[in-house]
């Protein structure tokens, strides 16, 4: 009888009484793939699980990521009420009281300081209409010009180098659709088989189709195994690589003469540059052999077809905009831009790293990728908010000159949303201690992390499954993210919070929204007329279209799947070449005898960014639960470091401690470090602060250290 009794509870358990189906995009990369939450109520439990959904980018895949997305969102340690620090720690009060102090610090100190006496820090991770609001609060209910976001530390060096060159910044030049009938693909610093895993089939099958791929990293990687040719460059020297490649190109008279005759500005002064290099000096330079070079150069050249994608390995160094140019000097030398199968790919980082920067975050913009300091464009976004042009605050800084200024006293408080910068900037220890310097920090964030931890008020947010919005992925297309999950506590979302925070400073009648969709309307006709154009866009056609790539002009315009087919987006149409040199304006670390080794960093498959949402997920974190420096044996060997051992890395900036790992396929005067762990294994300690000073991003990929054994 019990034996029966216990069949029958079990049976039971496993009963599902209910299933509600959840509708969201995951919260990751910039592959944004759609997906389904599945919430399985039984007799004793509720049982969760996620899986893809078909859509013109991803096709229904998901990675590990995507898949254990909801473990951080459902995590007992969300955030469900505003806190504020008393005397050290941190006690919940109500919206009322947190808004009440935000009005009173922030009033009291522009009151004293002045306008700019504020900054705003926004997130790449936010939905369109969010990163919209942020912009507009900074200019309209603040007035202060210091507003930049995280996403300068991942896509300005990319998307300076297209807007200089192409006249406009998209993600992709044509449509994922058309990496598969490439014939040559040249992957320039990505690790796109761990850090968008859902992008890595249309590579294989481009593989499968005949193409040529050729990848360029000092590591060898997932995604290096899948090439055919692997340019193993010594880190900090792409510029040069690209220099080299392109002196072949004209040497055996492989350039495009009539697409460059007739598209291209420049080409006669690069063509007097790179002719006087020398290939020798090139590939001792970069350490890359000149037989290798010359295979790239000319199969590129030579095939009929052929794209480009760069991401942080090329992006992140101090010229890292220059470098970036220079590979679409190879693009426009070979005419292979504006046509099928052909084109410039850069594989954005974050989630919304596109839409993040088109409409309103970085220090110099304004909606639709307008200029704030074009007379013209204030004039637009004036009229659109209705407030006197004069009252738009000119451009700002960068995101880690922001915080020199605080630390310099310029700038007395700041709000800070969905960002760590404590883990995530260079010079970790210095950010950290220039911030606890401001008179007044607010965070909004789901969970208390690094960063949120030195604030004085935390507001709680929504998380990827209760945020309904916008999010524009790599290609460019904008995709409408359904999401209807039970907000929990008091939280709110975000742009809600920017919203009412507008209102507690009087500014409320420029922020009367009452839903996301209200905010896209009002987004779509400040672009309008933009680079980034959306105004043809509408939550409706979005969700009936599976997404629009931009510029999308009017509610009949099908959106812009190939761009320059018939010319480029400066006022000449034509594009732009400038000649860049092998070495950066800004020098770059150089080996010594007491830091004999380059370090260079990146992401790993099961981790997200400064790892705050993937190490509350379980399974993730179980994956990969400590971080690790990646060393070749022989080098490791020369150092007394065995495998699996604890070393200390050490910079000028700091030192952290991390498990060794031997590996045969990393440069032997290289060693790499992932990013997404913080305190004493967080790698941006090490790093310089020196920036890009074309984009202001930081030069993460290129250190010099010397590492040594911890004693056990």
């Amino acid at each position: 009888m019990t034996e029966m009794l216990l069949r029958y509870f079990r049976t039971k358990q496993q009963e599902v009484e209910k299933e509600t189906v959840y509708q969201s995009q995951c919260p990751f990369c910039s592959m944004q793939c759609k997906m389904q939450l599945i919430e399985q109520v039984t007799v004793t439990r509720k049982k969760y699980k996620t899986v893809g959904v078909d859509n013109p980018t991803s096709g229904g895949r998901l990675c590990i990521k995507g898949m254990h997305a909801h473990q951080h969102a459902l995590h007992s340690e969300r955030l469900k009420y505003p806190l504020r620090k008393v005397n050290g720690e941190f006690v919940r009060i109500s919206w009322e009281e947190a808004l009440e102090l935000i009005r009173e610090k922030f009033t009291a100190i522009q009151a004293q300081h002045g306008k700019d006496a504020l900054a705003v820090y926004g997130s790449a991770t936010i939905t369109n209409e969010e990163a919209y609001l942020l912009g507009k609060f900074a200019r309209v209910a603040l007035g202060t010009r210091y507003i930049d976001y995280n996403g300068r530390l991942c896509m300005s060096a990319a998307a300076s180098a297209a807007a200089k060159t192409f006249g406009m910044d998209r993600g992709f030049t044509n449509t994922i659709q058309e990496i598969p009938h490439s014939r040559c693909l040249i992957l320039a610093g990505t690790n796109v088989a761990e850090c968008q895993p859902t992008i890595m089939p249309y590579f294989e099958k481009a593989k499968e189709n005949g193409a040529f791929i050729i990848a360029i990293d000092p590591r060898e990687t997932a995604t290096t195994k899948l090439a055919d040719l692997h340019l193993k460059v010594r880190p900090g020297m792409d510029a040069a690589l690209a220099n080299g490649i392109l002196k072949v190109i004209l040497d055996e008279g492989l350039i495009d003469e009539d697409f460059l005759a007739r598209r291209v500005v420049g080409f006669e002064e690069v063509r007097e540059y790179v002719s006087a290099l020398d290939l020798n000096e090139i590939a001792e330079l970069t350490g890359v052999p000149l037989s290798q070079i010359r295979k790239a150069a000319s199969v590129f050249a030579r095939e009929e077809s052929g794209m480009i994608f760069t991401a942080r390995g090329v992006e992140q160094q101090t010229d890292g905009s220059s470098a970036v140019r220079n590979f679409l000097n190879i693009l426009l030398a070979t005419g292979k831009i504006g046509k099928k199968y052909s084109g410039y790919g850069a594989v954005t980082g974050q989630g919304n790293g596109q839409g993040a920067r088109e409409h309103g975050q970085k220090a110099d913009q304004l909606p639709g990728y307008r200029s704030i300091e074009n007379e013209a464009d204030r004039q637009f976004i004036a009229d659109v908010w209705k407030v006197v042009v004069k009252d738009i605050p000119r451009k700002g800084v960068s995101a880690f000159e922001m915080i020199q200024k605080v630390d310099e006293g310029e700038i007395k408080a700041m709000f800070l949303m969905c960002s760590n910068p404590v883990v995530s900037n260079p010079r970790a220890e210095f950010v950290k201690q220039a911030l606890t310097k401001l008179d007044f920090l607010v965070a909004v964030d789901m969970f208390i992390s690094e960063t949120a931890q030195l604030a004085d008020l935390i507001l709680p947010t929504t998380s990827y499954l209760e945020t309904e919005g916008t999010m524009t992925n790599v290609e460019g297309r904008v995709m409408l993210r359904e999401a209807s999950f039970p907000l929990r506590g008091e939280v709110k979302h975000d742009w809600k919070i920017i919203c009412e925070v507008a209102d507690a400073l009087g500014k409320g009648e420029y922020f009367s929204f009452s839903s996301p969709e209200e905010v896209f309307n009002e987004l779509c006709e400040a672009s309008r007329g933009g680079i980034a154009d959306y105004s043809g866009m509408s939550y409706e056609r979005l969700r009936r279209e599976k997404g629009l790539l931009w510029p999308c002009p009017d509610a009949t315009h099908p959106g812009t799947e190939r761009l320059f087919e018939s010319g480029f987006a400066h006022p000449d149409q034509k594009a732009r070449m400038v000649p860049v040199s092998n070495t950066a304006k800004i020098a770059k670390e150089k080996t010594s005898e007491t830091y004999p080794l380059f370090l260079t960093t990146g992401r790993i498959m099961s981790h997200y960014l400064t790892g705050v949402q993937t190490r509350k997920s379980a399974t993730l974190a179980a994956r990969e639960f400590e971080s690790y420096m990646e060393i070749h044996p022989a080098t490791a060997k020369k150092f007394q470091i065995n495998d699996q051992s604890l070393v200390k890395v050490e910079s000028e900036r700091g030192s952290i401690v991390v498990r060794s790992k031997w590996s045969q396929t990393i440069r032997k005067d290289t060693v790499f470090v992932p990013l997404h762990w913080t305190e004493s294994q967080n790698v941006n300690r090490l790093v310089a602060g020196t920036l890009d000073p074309s984009c202001g991003m930081p030069g993460f990929k290129v250190s010099a250290v010397k590492i040594s054994a911890v004693d056990q």
